[in-house]
């Protein structure tokens, strides 16, 4: 039996991308659906599958705690993902990479433990109008608990510039919008933030995606992402911040393994990153996670954006051909959403559904964004590289048979 997984590197191997190839890794393919959803969370290959199941036949021990031979290769193990992780969003201390829940409570964590502590009332905090829910809710609660003012920005950069001022001590924006595929510029954005002396909080969850990132050279102090929509386990997301900052934050969570010493009077907490780490953590996410990176490193990403960029290009320009059809997403993007004239987007969920089309329609839990958009929802889809021109053939033969049927 094996008692302990060993992860291993893959850096001599040679990359590429082969698109028939990389399909093969996702067994959730084989259920003759075609899954069109994944900027809602993307599917699992193999190599995290195995690693997971791995983890829990055969090596089930907690991280950092017991002293026993599984959980010390457990503990190696979750070390060596956190500094995998740093490495690939270009960290160079991985005391900077927080595990969390998702992108959610990461975001939570820098409202709660950060900005709580720095705002006063009339300080100003700037969230771009695309933002996810999670980018946004976070902001005004801790807007509400403090007297502070959310100002609401159209990532203009030249608005940015007008807006930011002494008052502003935060500016939050996403990487890449879950509704129009936008991309806002973070170098420009990170230059005009930190000349006013405000921090910049980015939410990687889309952009992470399809974007490489490299935290230090865009100066960006906190960044956010989950690991479910980068192939990787639901329930694990990462938390970037700078040290100088995490030191100066208030632990968020109680409970075991982010003290040094505790009484009934007082505690010491840990040092970084176990401060903000209370409790067990997610053993088999991590380690599947890692694993998910690992294989990630085998295949050409420049090669995968650009097939997915054809794929959606064509896609695009085969939904073109559908009258009164309405489009909200950018060019170039793996997300496109529309709308069809007196078609409720809803009723197309239901009827691609029944053709084994995955797709997602709704606010898409961005309410604002929708509300400047002049609609109540879309329709969604968006392509990963291991979707391929015929999901795309059927999708569209899927929509023309569902607008005959509700026009």
């Amino acid at each position: 039996m094996v008692t302990g997984m060993v992860l291993q590197d893959s850096n001599s191997l040679n990359k590429h991308f082969l698109p028939e190839q990389f399909r093969a890794n996702f067994p959730a393919l084989n259920n003759q659906s075609v899954y069109l959803d994944s900027a809602a969370t993307a599917l699992k290959p193999l190599a995290m599958i195995d690693a997971t199941l791995e983890y829990y036949m055969h090596t089930t021990a907690t991280a950092q705690r017991s002293l026993h031979r599984d959980a010390l290769q457990v503990t190696e193990n979750v070390a060596k993902a956190r500094q995998f992780v740093a490495d690939f969003i270009h960290v160079n201390d991985n005391k900077e990479i927080i595990w969390t829940r998702g992108t959610t409570e990461s975001i939570n964590l820098v409202a709660q433990s950060y900005a709580r502590s720095i705002l006063k009332p009339n300080d100003e905090i700037i969230v771009s109008e695309l933002e996810h829910h999670s980018n946004l809710l976070p902001w005004l609660i801790v807007a509400q608990q403090t007297g502070a003012n959310i100002i609401k920005w159209s990532t203009d950069l030249d608005e940015l510039a007008s807006l930011i001022s002494v008052r502003t001590k935060i500016v939050a924006v996403t990487q890449m919008s879950n509704v129009t595929g936008f991309c806002p510029d973070l170098a420009a954005i990170s230059r005009i933030t930190h000349r006013n002396e405000a921090i910049l909080v980015v939410d990687g969850a889309q952009g992470v995606v399809h974007n490489a990132i490299d935290v230090k050279q865009l100066d960006i102090d906190f960044y956010a992402f989950s690991a479910h929509k980068l192939y990787g386990p639901t329930g694990l997301g990462v938390l970037y911040g700078k040290k100088e900052l995490l030191n100066q934050m208030s632990v968020w969570h109680g409970g075991g393994k982010m003290l040094k010493t505790a009484s009934f009077e007082d505690f010491q907490p840990e040092d970084l990153p176990y401060k903000f780490e209370a409790g067990t953590p997610n053993i088999a996410g991590i380690i599947g996670f890692y694993a998910t990176l690992n294989w990630l490193r085998n295949w050409d990403f420049k090669q995968a954006d650009r097939y997915t960029e054809q794929l959606a290009n064509y896609t695009k320009s085969q939904l073109s051909k559908l009258t009164d059809i309405e489009f909200y997403s950018t060019n170039q993007s793996p997300i496109i959403t529309f709308n069809l004239k007196n078609i409720h987007h809803n009723d197309i969920a239901i009827l691609l559904s029944e053709q084994n089309i995955a797709i997602r329609t709704g606010e898409l839990c961005a309410q604002p964004l929708m509300k400047k958009l002049g609609c109540h929802g879309v329709v969604r889809i968006s392509l990963m590289p291991y979707n391929n021109q015929q999901d795309v053939d059927k999708f569209i033969q899927a929509m023309q048979d569902t607008v005959a049927i509700l026009r």
